[in-house]
């Protein structure tokens, strides 16, 4: 009983580099030079998701005659993949919205969230402008197998998870341990990494992979550490530590 409580006690201590990102995150997203809150964050972020099958579609309209990459196989497979994202997220907001995003922000916090949003859609832009040439590690066939697999999956996981989490925890809070979240602590971000990671791989350019280690790094690492400690004070923690991954096998 004393070596338990110790160690709920332990992992309810929010590690301070996770408190400090947490807490500039928060401010740069909602609070921003203070003053009006016209808007929930999650208009935003809707208006960005619903507006990437659109944007990709004229990008790839306005490069057509400029240059081959802009009609290539690789462009309509990621048109594919990062529109119909867009059009998964906003069903998912629609049946069963984040409450993290329905928090009003100021005026230049959703501008400035909303601009962090914009540079995914610069993944699409390196690929159709031509700017970015792949040159995939296997051959393109395989290639886009893969990444059309991994955006699947992830969009798969993300859509599991969210709605698990979401009905169980209107019935019965508390720690949730079966279903997706049985072997992974994390799977709605997994999903997520999953779908950008493929975004990435199909563009197979430096700045992706650059913007997701920020976001992955600075948002998602202390969200995740942020979100143990406050499991940690439920009963059967320990136990469903000790028995499930953090994100992948092996990986904590």
């Amino acid at each position: 009983m004393g070596t338990d409580s110790k160690t709920t006690t332990r992992q309810l201590r929010r590690p301070g580099w996770a408190r400090l990102l947490r807490r500039g995150n928060d401010h740069l997203m909602f609070d921003l030079f203070g003053g009006p809150r016209p808007w929930k964050l999650s208009w935003l972020i809707n208006l960005q998701k619903a507006g990437t099958f659109p944007f990709l579609g004229l990008l790839m309209w306005a490069y057509a005659d400029r240059t081959p990459a802009a009609t290539a196989p690789a462009a309509w497979i990621y048109l594919a993949m990062h529109g119909s994202y867009g059009l998964v997220w906003l069903l998912k907001d629609l049946a069963f919205p984040d409450p993290g995003w329905q928090r009003r922000s100021t005026i230049a916090g959703g501008l400035a969230t909303f601009a962090g949003l914009l540079a995914y859609w610069s993944f699409g832009w390196l690929l159709v402008s031509g700017t970015a040439t792949p040159r995939y590690p296997l051959p393109e066939p395989a290639w886009f197998a893969l990444c059309v697999s991994a955006c699947i999956l992830g969009c798969a996981l993300m859509i599991a998870a969210d709605a698990q989490k979401y009905f169980t925890l209107r019935l019965q809070p508390g720690l949730i341990t079966d279903g997706v979240h049985r072997y992974i602590r994390h799977p709605n971000y997994l999903g997520e990494m999953l779908v950008y990671g493929s975004f990435a791989l199909m563009v197979w350019h430096w700045w992706p992979f650059a913007v997701l280690a920020l976001i992955w790094g600075g948002l998602f690492a202390p969200n995740m550490a942020m979100k143990e400690a406050s499991l940690s004070r439920h009963p059967g923690w320990h136990a469903y530590r000790q028995r499930s991954w953090w994100l992948l096998p092996f990986l904590l």
